[in-house]
């Protein structure tokens, strides 16, 4: 049977060897067959067997004899051999057949190069895996080498092993394109890569996409997202994500409890922190050193010390054995608790193990500092130095400090030039703040009443300050820097300490920066320090040409300090010697000049713009506009506004409610409308304030049918109308004599929670006395007395004029009484009202005893003057009425002889 096979069917026999040895047996006696001839395909099966045996030897023998009896061997055969030596690790031997089977031309299947990148793996050969990798890429087109799963799996692997991040997502996004998707370990990995690399969203983008795959996450990913919450303070993403695990039934291990501890503490839910801690201690999963520090750490958060001492005890008790790690945590909650002795017999354990960490060092110094243990603090700082433990910013600072406070100024520099010595650059920031402590400790020395203990001071600080100062001066951008202090200290109010460095800048020959000098001037004007500001402004004249910058500076302290005619002559001198105008400048002096009615000031201020071609900004102009607009030249203020839109400056909703204002009080109303749609036209946010001024004008105006139509867009567009508005809506109604409408606004306001005052009230008891709605206008005067808001005599005006205006005499007697006995007095006005309808009427009495009530708390008038002598001549009191004529003499007002009495009495 056997004698009768085809070559083909010997080739299925071979195969179907269960043995390396019968295949070789099997093999040999082939060979000797007639029908025998040299094929690759019988080759490659006796390689597979030798591979399997891991008989390298007679497979490397079975390729030599392969090639010797002519036949070339395929991709198939050579991707055998490369199996066969990946398989036992011999990769030297494989690459160097790899090599081979490159220059041959031949491309192994991607089967071989599975085996091959996967026992590179195995051995961590990543930059070999990376290597081939990039030789599959070269080949993958030519000779349709295509990767599959596996291979995206293993290279992906070896890139994060290697830190290289953008790559292995190069690779992620080839897998994605060829509709592959990656495994959980594959996911984990590049998660945990990317959160070390601080790729928060792409951390966040692989999570979504590996669960929007179905892909069930591990605890190492969870633990590696959660660190990344934590690293990141997102802590309602790390408790979301926690329940997720819950839902998921994610095995949570103790390294994501602890994390988990650790964010509770950040967040301040102790409680959390201490529940999650005893769970992990009930399920027996409490052995990491990590968590015990991190619920310690969570303790000492709560400023819970003992409780942070019980933990780290508890560690000690079940024998877990501490490391620098928690001898640190330990270190510092006794640093906390001001223990100094057990601080310092925990510091002496952590040099056990090497020299302690700079963090260590500086937590103990810091105690020292606090308790005011200089000595130890210094003694300290020499066994440091001895040890030669390398200072780091914090620590040097630290120790700084110390050399203030104790007077070791000249051990400061040693240990500056030390540091710079051993080749340890100070960062600019590190030299600033021992720049800054120097100051500090000058200017709180200098404030002591002892002379000769200021001289020292002065004279140590200023050395170690200068030698600080110039090697910061020495460091690109040092001068700019030295700057930024200066105006850092000026903004904290610290001008003390900010002019003492400016000084110092300037005896070294350094001219500060424009904006270090003006910051420090405006300080000086914000804390009403005009002497100061004087002084530093003409030594930074003596010294250096001043600029435009200092020149606005002054002008600002000046307007601040109330010196509104200094400003504005300094600021002339300024535009005169040609010097920048700054448009914050400009605003800020025409504010204050209009405020105190200097109006030709600012016109010349701004004529002096114009034609000097000052850019001026959007407030400028608004500025201008409403200086103006206070001044009553109406006319001018339109004329600004053309202007601003000619030289292009963009306009605010401030410049709309400026013009309406001006278009209002114009009574242009239908301009003051078109200034209005013009706002909404440009797409600026409309506010209440500017809705509020349109209703005014409205109201004004009589046209409540505008006014209630821009109310009602108002709230349509969820604008809330506030007290102002409601107010204003109020008395529009009342000027039109709609009450029913003003009520209903009052009510509307009431249920939406805003609080009546007393305008609101005005305007309610205003528009029900226009409508002759006397009652419920007493009712408003007695809500707001309910209400504890005090009415004033305008309150009572409107009903009191409603009443003479009706020749209800009596009744406006009576409210005017009411008045009176709450203790509100009565205005001129009124008075004058009173008067007229007393005299009108021939009620003599009355009108002569409301003169002798009021004559002493109103100021004369010639109307109640003349009206009191007619009143008293009706009497016949000629003594009182000489005594009124002689009044009217003395103050100079004017005597009425017109005036009648009793003069609506007589028949028309």
């Amino acid at each position: 049977f056997v004698a009768k096979l085809t070559f083909r069917e010997m080739c299925v026999v071979l195969r179907e060897q269960r043995g390396w040895r019968q295949a070789h047996d099997f093999f040999s006696w082939m060979k000797l067959q007639l029908c025998y001839e040299p094929s690759v395909v019988a080759y490659t099966i006796l390689l597979r067997a030798y591979g399997n045996a891991s008989k390298i030897e007679l497979a490397e023998e079975a390729f030599l004899e392969m090639l010797e009896a002519g036949v070339e061997p395929d991709a198939v055969a050579c991707g055998t051999l490369l199996c066969v030596y990946a398989r036992r690790g011999r990769h030297g031997d494989m690459m160097l057949f790899y090599a081979a089977t490159r220059r041959r031309g031949v491309a192994p299947p991607v089967s071989a190069f599975n085996f091959m990148l996967s026992s590179l793996q195995k051995h961590r050969l990543h930059g070999k895996v990376i290597h081939l990798w990039k030789h599959m890429m070269e080949m993958e087109e030519a000779n349709n080498v295509v990767p599959n799963h596996f291979t995206y799996t293993v290279v992906i692997g070896s890139f994060v092993k290697a830190g290289l991040l953008e790559e292995a997502m190069d690779v992620l996004g080839k897998m994605r394109a060829s509709r592959l998707v990656p495994e959980e370990a594959t996911y984990s990995c590049l998660i945990s890569l990317s959160s070390r690399h601080g790729r928060g969203e792409q951390v966040v983008m692989l999570y979504e996409e590996m669960r929007a795959h179905g892909i069930v996450p591990s605890n190492y990913t969870c633990a590696s997202l959660l660190a990344l919450y934590d690293k990141s303070e997102d802590y309602s993403k790390a408790l979301s994500l926690f329940s997720e695990m819950e839902r998921s039934r994610v095995v949570i291990d103790e390294v994501i409890y602890g994390i988990l501890i650790r964010i509770y503490g950040k967040i301040g839910l102790y409680d959390d922190a201490q529940r999650t801690f005893e769970e992990i201690v009930s399920a027996g999963l409490l052995s990491d050193e990590q968590t015990y520090v991190a619920m310690a750490q969570v303790h000492m958060n709560a400023r819970n010390y003992d409780k942070a001492l019980q933990v780290l005890g508890l560690m000690r008790s079940r024998n877990v054995k501490p490391s620098k790690f928690s001898y640190g945590a330990l270190l510092r909650c006794h640093v906390a608790r001001e223990d100094i002795a057990a601080a310092e017999d925990v510091f002496r354990a952590l040099c056990k193990y090497g020299l302690p960490d700079v963090f260590c060092c500086n937590d103990l110094l810091r105690l020292y500092v606090k308790l005011g243990q200089l000595e130890k603090a210094s003694a300290f700082i020499l066994k440091m130095r001895k040890e030669d433990i390398q200072l780091d910013e914090a620590l040097c600072m630290t120790v700084m400090e110390v050399c203030c406070k104790s007077g070791m100024i000249t051990d400061a520099d040693k240990i500056l030039k030390e540091m710079n010595n051993g080749g340890v650059t100070m960062k600019s920031s590190t030299m600033v703040s021992i720049i800054e402590m120097y100051a500090r400790n000058r200017t709180s020395v200098m404030q002591e009443q002892d002379s000769s203990s200021k001289a020292l001071a002065c004279q140590t600080d200023s050395s170690a300050l200068n030698a600080t100062l110039k090697s910061l001066l020495d460091t690109p951008g040092g001068s700019s820097i030295a700057c930024q202090l200066i105006r850092k200290l000026a903004r904290e109010g610290r001008t003390c300490e900010a002019k003492f460095l400016h000084e110092q800048l300037t005896q070294l020959g350094v001219k500060p920066e424009d904006s270090a000098t003006s910051t420090l001037i405006v300080q000086y004007g914000q804390e009403q320090k005009l002497h100061q500001a004087e002084e530093l402004f003409e030594s930074a004249s003596t010294s250096f040409p001043i600029r435009g910058p200092v020149y606005n500076a002054m002008v600002d302290a000046l307007c601040k300090c109330g010196n509104i005619g200094e400003a504005y002559h300094l600021f002339m001198k300024m535009a005169d010697q040609g010097h920048s105008r700054d448009v914050v400048t400009i605003s800020i002096l025409v504010t204050h000049l209009t405020k105190h009615g200097k109006f030709q000031e600012v016109e010349n201020i701004m004529h002096g713009c114009f034609h000097g071609e000052v850019e001026l900004d959007t407030v400028a102009y608004n500025t201008f506009i409403k200086s103006m607009l206070e001044s009553g030249k109406l006319y001018s203020a339109v004329n600004i506004y053309d202007r601003m839109i000619s030289t292009g400056v963009p306009r605010s909703l401030q410049t709309f409610n400026i013009m309406i204002s001006v278009y209002g009080l114009g009574g242009k109303l239908d301009k003051a409308a078109e200034m209005f749609a013009a706002a909404q036209e440009l797409g600026l946010l409309i506010d209440e304030k500017i809705y509020t001024n349109m209703l005014n004008f409205y109201g004004k105006a009589g046209r409540h049918q505008e006014a209630s139509s821009l109310f009602d867009r108002m709230k349509e567009l969820g604008i809330m109308p506030g007290k102002i508005s409601c107010n204003s809506m109020i008395n529009a109604y009342a000027t039109a004599r709609l009450h029913d409408e003003a009520e209903i606004v009052f009510q509307e306001m009431q249920s939406h929670g805003q609080v009546p005052d007393s305008t609101t009230y005005l305007a309610l008891i205003r528009s029900y006395s226009e409508s002759r709605c006397y009652s419920k206008a007493e009712k408003a005067i007695q809500m707001m007395l309910t209400s504890g808001i005090t009415p004033s005599c305008p309150h009572f005006s409107h009903l009191i004029f409603a009443f003479l205006k009706a020749d209800q005499i009596d009744e406006a007697q009576r409210i005017c009484s009411q008045m009176q006995e709450i203790g509100v007095a009565v205005d001129l006005a009124c008075c004058r009202a009173m008067m007229r309808a007393y005299l009108e009427h021939g009620r003599v009495d009355e009108g002569i005893s409301l003169f002798e009530t009021t004559r002493g708390s109103l100021k004369p008038d010639s109307f109640i003057l003349s009206a009191a002598f007619h009143l008293y001549e009706h009497s016949g009191s000629e003594p009182e009425a000489g005594d009124v004529l002689e009044a009217i003499g003395l103050h100079g007002a004017s005597f009425l002889r017109s005036l009648k009495v009793g003069s609506k009495l007589e028949p028309t």
